[in-house]
């Protein structure tokens, strides 16, 4: 069986913190999503009828929107994925997500929200596997 990533470890959050990234910060998000979403250890957020991780993840959208945004955070942009063009032949991501917080501190603040925490429940019921990769936005006036 594959490694799975679905959430930081201690040293991934270690290290993002210490790029000292200043100013804006925008996440890409690789999703795969589980046919049916699991929500086994979470069952207090479990749908009545069982749903899709697509829609599992939905739920997650929905409830993050407004802390993400009270943060200064934004989704810039959401699309389906699929398989590379440029890459392992055997790997494909449902979605992909693009997330812009402020700065690192904000981004922070937000995962910290208890109330926001209380519906991540629906995101690991969603994935069957993840990437998370912050990036430090540039100015393309600086390569020319």
């Amino acid at each position: 069986m594959e490694k799975t990533y679905l959430s930081p470890t201690q040293t991934s959050g270690r290290d993002f913190i210490m790029r000292k990234i200043s100013g804006n910060v925008v996440m890409l998000n690789l999703l795969r999503f589980r046919k049916i979403a699991d929500y086994s250890t979470i069952p207090n957020l479990a749908p009545e009828v069982p749903i899709s991780g697509a829609e599992a993840y939905r739920l997650y959208v929905k409830h993050t929107l407004p802390f993400l945004k009270a943060s200064g955070g934004d989704i810039v942009f959401l699309g389906k994925g699929g398989h590379y063009l440029i890459g392992p032949e055997n790997e494909y991501w449902d979605m992909v997500m693009l997330v812009r917080q402020q700065s690192v501190q904000s981004f922070l603040a937000f995962e910290s929200n208890e109330e926001y925490m209380l519906g991540i429940g629906h995101r690991t019921a969603a994935l069957e596997d993840s990437r998370l990769l912050p990036m430090e936005e540039e100015d393309f006036m600086d390569w020319s």
